[in-house]
């Protein structure tokens, strides 16, 4: 490929810019390869620093450090290589312990944000860390059924508790974990330092001499798993919590003391309970998206906050017990009047994870529904948020532009599909037609047609304009987890899981061919042309067939994991897939590995590419799209990103000329020098640039 020093400097420059839009928002430790993060990772549990003055917030992309006062991200501390389960703050404040399902604990500096010792022994997730009042010992829960004691100064584990009866831990891929049924939830020191009690799996609490290591109490009683576990100031109540329940609890005799009425209007699961500093009050989180108060003298309830649109994972009071800070699955974490229950302040940009990601078809913005019901649309140049649609109270599985990138679709809070217009964020319409939830949308080439397909097995068409239900097209036996239009508009692919990929004509609606032998498939997409289908075949495949005849062509095989998406990128050169964590990039007609992106924590389930071809956006469940620059499959002269620099790219400069793109040397304006930069690499394609 032909280079000169004009188009570097240009490149140079872009970075440039690039680095200093990202110092604009809190853009740290992005993997290498991707440009943008939209999204600061799910929200598992929350900490205050013994001062007050900083907040540490457990994500699934690491530990984001807050200040209190001002609510300004500080850092983020990053070394984890899988989501942070747990985070508390060390007595002194200078350090922060955390737990990962990594399955190992880090301590970290304040002041630095780096990494002081990582704890190795665990051998599955650890889901809850706790350090002692005196700062010696740290203890940790895991799904491995055990509580390990580690010194602080040496990070060496000292001691390994084992009361709660032994299970057998299941686990169903890399990023897929089911819980042991003796899985430990929950530690927590006394004040005093001298207890360390455990919350299971099992329904059970324990009560250990964190000197000796020996068993002291079990407390029964619960119905279900015990989540968290609190001591008074005092030492000598403990709370807990369990679905539909908080239970307190006499420390010494190791009985209960009572159960907190009105627990059950929390409606499910007690995710966290909390003493207040003075030992007065105790705050309970739960899936009902409120956090409730309760007094403890009298274990009558004082006060419901409501505001949070998910589950409250988290809840904590402030040192000084002015505040209440609690942590949610609707990406917020919000800071309340412990007196009066009103909202003081909220953090925001922690998103569950969600839908497919898209791009809008002229590429500046990027949408993805979430598992609150939100859509999201970002600016890709600068990363600032530009709109959210709210309205819905289901999580949103599927959303898609219109080809004008005025609407987008996605399925709503009952059976049917909602528009959104775009620039205002209201509700248009609603298409109402299947029976059970919509998985999958897509809109015609010409922007006419919309089609749905649903868990009833069926696929809905309908006029995008006047809103009317075209026609239900039948076949499938299984949810249909993909449809899609093919670029000419004629045809309409869908896969359900009846492993049955299924192709129809748009007009009737009659079937054109079944391709039978596909397991496995969530997503399908065409080639740019229309001659090739390609599919994620689940675990370890993707499947390349002739659109025409539907006879397979290749199998593109994964080393390990599954295949949860995939998409062709604009000049039909390249496939991507989300497997497990991790993004892959295939060459379409040989079907050998490009490049591997790696960066997220978790599954990614959805990618894209941008109308360009130049970034691909990919979707994870660790609440975060990443967007990663895919220049370097591309040539900057090949304007219609078609793999070849030709006749065809000359033109598009042409007929060009005095406009704002394609500004080939980056001087503002296409004009000749740009035709002079295409006709110097006329006949160049991308294969050869490789």
């Amino acid at each position: 490929m032909k280079t000169n020093t004009l188009l570097i400097f240009t490149i140079l420059l872009v970075a440039l810019v690039s680095n200093t839009l990202a110092q604009d928002s809190p853009q740290w430790h992005l993997p290498e390869g991707a440009k943008m993060r939209f999204g600061k990772g799910c929200i598992r549990e929350i900490a205050y620093s013994p001062d007050g003055t900083r907040l540490a917030l457990a994500s699934s992309i690491g530990i984001w450090l807050y200040d209190t006062q001002t609510g300004a991200e500080l850092d983020l501390l990053v070394g984890h290589t899988r989501r942070v389960r747990c985070v508390v703050f060390s007595p002194d404040g200078k350090s922060i312990i955390s737990g990962s399902a990594d399955n190992t604990i880090r301590l970290w500096n304040v002041e630095t944000g780096q990494s002081i010792l990582t704890l190795i022994g665990h051998t599955a997730t650890v889901h809850s860390v706790a350090i002692s009042p005196n700062g010696k010992t740290i203890a940790s829960g895991s799904s491995d059924y055990t509580i390990r004691l580690w010194d602080v100064d040496t990070g060496k584990p000292f001691r390994e508790l084992i009361g709660h009866q032994e299970g057998r831990q299941v686990v169903l891929s890399e990023e897929e974990e089911v819980f042991a049924t003796h899985t430990v939830l929950s530690v927590a020191f006394s004040p005093d330092s001298k207890l360390l009690a455990s919350g299971n799996q099992d329904n059970s609490i324990r009560l250990w001499d964190v000197d000796t290591g020996a068993l002291l109490h079990t407390l029964k009683g619960h119905r279900d798993n015990v989540s968290s576990v609190a001591f008074s100031p005092d030492s000598r109540t403990l709370a807990s919590s369990a679905p539909f329940e908080i239970r307190l609890w006499d420390v010494d005799k190791g009985n209960t003391l009572d159960t907190i009425t009105g627990v059950t209007e929390h409606r499910g699961f007690v995710y966290s309970v909390v003493f207040s500093p003075d030992g007065k009050t105790i705050a309970s989180s739960g899936s009902d998206m409120t956090i409730r108060l309760w007094d403890v003298e009298t274990r009558a309830p004082i006060r419901i906050l409501t505001g949070h649109t998910a589950d409250v994972y988290s809840v904590r009071f402030s040192p000084d017990g002015k505040t209440i800070a609690s942590g949610s699955r609707d990406g917020t974490v919000r800071f309340w009047n412990a007196d009066t229950g009103t909202t003081t302040d909220t953090l925001s940009g922690h998103l569950p994870f969600g839908s497919n990601v898209t791009f809008s078809p002229n590429g500046k913005s990027i949408a993805r529904g979430s598992n609150n019901g939100i859509i999201y649309l970002w600016d890709v140049e600068t990363g600032t948020k530009l709109q959210t649609l709210i309205g819905h109270t289901r999580p949103i599985y599927t959303v898609a532009f219109s080809p004008d990138g005025e609407k987008i679709a996605c399925n709503n809070r009952g059976n049917g599909i909602s528009l959104w217009d775009v620039e205002t964020g209201t509700e248009l319409q609603t298409l109402i037609g299947h029976t059970r939830p919509v998985y999958t949308v897509a809109f015609s080439p010409d922007g006419e047609k919309i089609a749905g397909g649903s868990a009833d097995h069926n696929i809905s068409l309908w006029d995008a304009n006047a809103g009317i239900l075209l026609r239900t097209i039948t076949g499938h036996t299984g949810w249909v987890r993909s449809v899609s239009f093919s670029p000419d508009g004629k045809t309409i692919a869908s896969v359900g899981w009846d492993n049955a990929i299924r192709l129809w004509d748009t007009n009737t609606g009659e079937p054109l061919r079944t391709i039978t032998n596909q397991t496995g498939a969530n997503s399908i997409a065409f080639s740019p042309d229309g001659k090739i289908i390609a599919s994620d075949g689940g675990y370890r495949t993707i499947h390349l067939w002739d659109a025409e005849t539907g006879k397979p062509l290749r199998t593109i095989t994964v080393h390990s994991g599954y295949v949860n998406n995939v998409a062709f990128s604009p000049n039909g050169m390249t496939i991507a897939g989300g497997v497990n964590s991790n993004i892959h990039l295939w060459d379409a007609k040989t079907g050998t590995s490009i490049q591997a992106l790696i960066g997220h924590t978790n599954s990614v389930d959805s990618v894209a590419f941008s109308p360009d071809g130049r970034s691909l956006a990919s979707g994870s469940e660790d609440g975060t799209v990443l967007l990663w620059d895919m220049t370097s499959l591309q040539l900057p002269e090949d304007v219609n990103n078609d793999g070849v620099v030709n006749i065809q790219d000359l033109i598009i400069v042409a007929n060009a000329f005095s406009e704002a793109e394609p500004d080939l040397n980056g001087d503002g304006v296409v004009n000749i020098q740009d035709l002079v930069l295409v006709a110097a690499a006329f006949g160049n394609t991308v294969s050869e640039s490789e």
